[in-house]
């Protein structure tokens, strides 16, 4: 059996995945289902890794909104326009809803509310509580950025604040805009760095709109996040837009947003993964979600971690493999990044 500590995206997946193939797979989620604020964007590498672990692509089509290209208004003219490779927005609770019947259906045991407080890496114990709740031969920590598993394992390993307080809203009715419906537009205020010092997203469709904000400030307090009204932020979030038009509607037709630090996990200093808890997604690598890249991540991660079980490979070596193309890949898209900005 394989205990996986954290029912996200990838704790979810993985279960499923290994349930479908009879892989008895036990998930601890320390939070109820379906408490989720933000949105996350695939790519079609993401929905293609998500088929072969046979998650049912009607059920993810079902639960998302098609991205038909990305505009990003604070580039020049001739790079502004990037097309959609198979993109899809998710409302991150529809996802973990489609994500979760998968799981279910398929086996998997998945136990909410069932916090996990410690992990001891020598005996491959999981405890909630003061008491033992599983002892495997592996543990899949997908836990996320506040890993409880990463803490035992690499104490010094902490996530680090990225500089940015990330807000996220969804209209509660249709709203049209005067930008292209049904695409990704991205604006904001350059500074000295490669990102945005404030930076704005939206995407409408018919029937909703959803929308992003990202600005430079110090960390908001942990009893800050969460979800909050939208007026308690509206003139912080309006004081930093390049352009309040489009924002301004946004705020009208938003009734709350969710607001979060965000955060990141440094890779390069990481020790070598080691069997019996294997670290996965951002409780290994986690990235301030304005890289775009930490949902796509975390499912590579699974498909090795899933390949590597069901074949009888060492998943710690799998992981390994993994860290080295996440570092070229980041290094890869900072660079083109870089060079759109020249």
């Amino acid at each position: 059996m394989v205990t996986i500590i954290g029912g996200g995206i990838a704790g979810t997946v993985l279960a499923g995945a290994l349930a479908c193939h009879e892989r008895p797979a036990t998930v601890f989620e320390r939070r109820a289902a379906g408490r989720d604020g933000a949105f996350v964007v695939l790519d079609r590498h993401a929905h293609d890794v998500l088929g072969e672990l046979e998650v049912p692509l009607d059920a993810l089509e079902s639960a998302s909104y098609p991205v038909s290209g990305f505009r990003f208004h604070y580039l020049s003219r001739d790079r502004r326009t990037m097309r959609s490779r198979g993109h899809r927005l998710y409302p991150r609770a529809g996802l973990m809803r489609a994500l979760t019947d998968f799981a279910s259906e398929a086996g998997a045991d998945i136990r909410y509310e069932t916090p996990v407080t410690e992990v001891d890496p020598v005996t491959g114990t999981v405890f909630g509580g003061e008491e033992a709740v599983a002892v495997d031969d592996l543990i899949v920590a997908a836990d996320g950025i506040d890993s409880v598993a990463r803490t035992a394992l690499e104490p010094e390993r902490a996530a680090e604040y990225a500089g940015q307080v990330i807000f996220y809203g969804t209209t509660s009715k249709p709203v049209e805009l005067p930008t292209d419906p049904d695409t990704l537009h991205f604006d904001g205020r350059l500074g000295a760095g490669l990102l945005p010092v404030s930076s704005f997203g939206h995407l409408w469709s018919e029937d909703t709109a959803f929308w992003f904000a990202r600005l430079t400030r110090p960390p908001v307090p942990r009893q800050h996040t969460g979800f909050h009204a939208v007026a308690g932020w509206a003139d912080e979030i309006c004081s930093a837009a390049p352009s309040t038009d489009i924002i301004d509607t946004l705020l009208a037709h938003t009734d709350t947003l969710h607001v979060s630090n965000a955060r990141s996990v440094p890779l390069h200093s990481a020790k070598p993964p080691q069997p019996p808890v294997i670290l996965c997604g951002d409780a290994d690598h986690a990235i301030t979600p304005a890289a775009g890249r930490g949902a796509c991540e975390a499912i590579d991660d699974v498909d090795a971690l899933h390949r590597a079980i069901l074949t009888g490979d060492d998943p710690a070596a799998a992981m390994t493999v993994r860290r080295s193309r996440i570092a070229a890949e980041r290094e890869e898209a900072q660079r083109l990044y870089a060079r759109a900005l020249e």
